[in-house]
């Protein structure tokens, strides 16, 4: 149902089943699938390209323009994947001139309050809790868990199946499969109860902290703890996706542990 209350554009492309609750915007260039559900006082701008079975809660703004100074009003676009959920007031800016996208994937969820700026990727499974600040060009990998009142710096990248603590402040990359918290930010540990959840075997988990042992514990530079690392532990696909994300860092990795 799409209620007459709503203001929606001509060249809107609505797929079957969507339903829009009175009083919102829809602007022109919107693309919405299958059975989406868009509550009252949502403003979806020009570039958004919508999945199927989203829900999209009211206050929230999708593809406004970039808080970017440089920006131009260069042709951009916001794309969120299927059976996405993006609560009360959440905000998401379309991208700039440098990657022209932001994309949030399927199977999220964005709580109240969340702001993704210019440029950024968000993979699938991601949950981002409430009042969470991610600045332009963040990357968030599959199934990460972003704490509360969290706040991301710009160019930040986030690993897979990692966790951060509420209320971090996030000024350097967190690697895939860890828990990140305290101030400033540090290793914390492997999120060894989320993969168990996602069907990661105990041998599979030893081994991540294993990797980890070498980063973090053994008072090794990045450098030497990766040759390490590569020299002592078998090939996975778990250790190549460590190795690379720290190699390929350019803000530098979170602190190790600090008692």
């Amino acid at each position: 149902m799409i209620s007459k209350l709503s203001e929606i554009h001509e060249n809107t492309q609505i797929a079957d089943e969507v339903s829009i609750d009175p009083f919102t915007v829809i602007h022109e260039n919107v693309q919405i699938g299958k059975g989406t559900w868009i509550g009252s006082n949502v403003t979806i701008y020009p570039g958004t390209k919508i999945g199927e079975n989203c829900k999209i809660f009211p206050g929230s703004v999708i593809s406004g323009v970039p808080q970017d100074l440089k920006f131009q009003g260069e042709e951009s676009t916001v794309e969120i994947g299927n059976n996405t959920t993006i609560r009360e007031c959440v905000t998401i800016s379309r991208g700039t001139i440098d990657k022209r996208v932001t994309k949030i994937g399927s199977n999220c969820l964005l709580m109240a309050y969340v702001h993704i700026a210019h440029d950024c990727s968000v993979g699938d499974n991601v949950i981002i809790a409430n009042a969470v600040q991610v600045a332009g060009h963040v990357s968030i990998d599959d199934w990460a868990i972003i704490g509360g009142s969290s706040a991301i710096h710009q160019f930040v990248k986030v690993g897979m199946h990692s966790m951060i603590s509420g209320g971090s402040l996030v000024r350097k990359d967190v690697p895939p499969f860890t828990k990140a918290a305290r101030e400033p930010l540090s290793y914390a540990g492997v999120n060894s109860l989320g993969l168990r959840r996602r069907g990661f075997s105990s041998e599979s988990i030893s081994h991540i902290q294993e990797v980890y042992r070498y980063l973090f514990l053994n008072s090794l530079n990045n450098s030497r703890a990766l040759e390490e690392i590569e020299v002592n532990l078998p090939a996975t696909k778990e250790r190549d996706e460590i190795v690379n994300f720290i190699r390929s860092s350019e803000r530098g990795v979170m602190k190790g542990y600090i008692n």
